[in-house]
């Protein structure tokens, strides 16, 4: 028999918001070993398995878990092969963009970003340094509209504080409010947004589905949707496309 093992946020902000999610729909999460524990239960659901993780590990062999969908989507890559979004969970919500200098007047799109980086490699050899935690996301998105000419700068800090420090000129970042980066001096781009992420409930395409697996994870979505008074496809679908990957 294996039971469901769901992954949490371990910390942070996101870990109170989703232990207040899942208490709203009728799922208390208790930590178990005490507060820098790494387990938990829930209380009348025996058959799952509670994992306190990083919001960045909410990954491997765990059959559903709560994380931000720009994590999810910058981790997996192609996130649809492995993973299914079972809900959007209405927190944690930030947008990943491209951002600017706002001294760049005449820089308010991808297609300007483009025109730019071409000319600066023509004029003096270099590409354009777009400084980013997100690579696998930049890529793709830069990619999507065409724009060439450039290198990433892998960012280990401050991501906003790169273009003032002289390390890029561009920044892809993640933000909830754009304040961070226009007090650093940089502005969102007109086309800029990557993403409009927030915490998704997603569950594995990978993972060893049992019946009790399932069953557990009917209970749970079925209580998530009991408690924002709607009902949907949502458990059908994702069997569809577990089946899909099976076949």
């Amino acid at each position: 028999m294996t039971t469901l093992k769901l992954a949490v946020p371990s910390k942070g902000r996101l870990k109170e918001q989703a232990e207040d999610f899942f208490a709203a729909a009728g799922f208390r999460i208790e930590a178990l070993g005490g507060a820098r524990g790494y387990f938990a239960r829930i209380a009348g659901l025996p058959d799952v398995e509670v994992r306190l993780l990083s919001a960045g590990e909410i990954a491997g062999d765990v059959h559903v878990g709560v994380s931000g969908e720009d994590l999810l989507r910058e981790q997996a890559g192609d996130l649809d092969r492995v993973a299914h979004l079972l809900a959007p969970l209405g927190f944690g919500r930030a947008d990943l963009v491209v951002a600017a200098p706002k001294s760049w007047l005449d820089v308010e799109t991808m297609a300007d970003v483009d025109d730019v980086a071409a000319r600066m490699e023509t004029s003096t050899g270099r590409k354009l340094r777009v400084a980013t935690k997100y690579v696998r996301s930049t890529r793709r998105f830069f990619t999507e509209e065409g724009v060439g000419h450039y290198r990433i700068v892998e960012s280990a800090g401050a991501t906003e504080g790169a273009p003032a420090a002289g390390v890029a000129e561009l920044v892809v970042d993640i933000t909830t409010t754009g304040a961070t980066l226009e007090s650093n001096g940089l502005k969102i781009l007109r086309d800029g947004v990557i993403l409009r992420s927030q915490a998704q409930l997603v569950a594995s395409l990978d993972a060893e589905w049992s019946a009790t697996a399932l069953g557990a994870l009917a209970k749970l979505v079925g209580g998530i949707e009991a408690s924002v008074g709607e009902t949907t496809d949502r458990l059908p679908r994702f069997v569809a496309a577990l089946n899909d990957t099976r076949a």
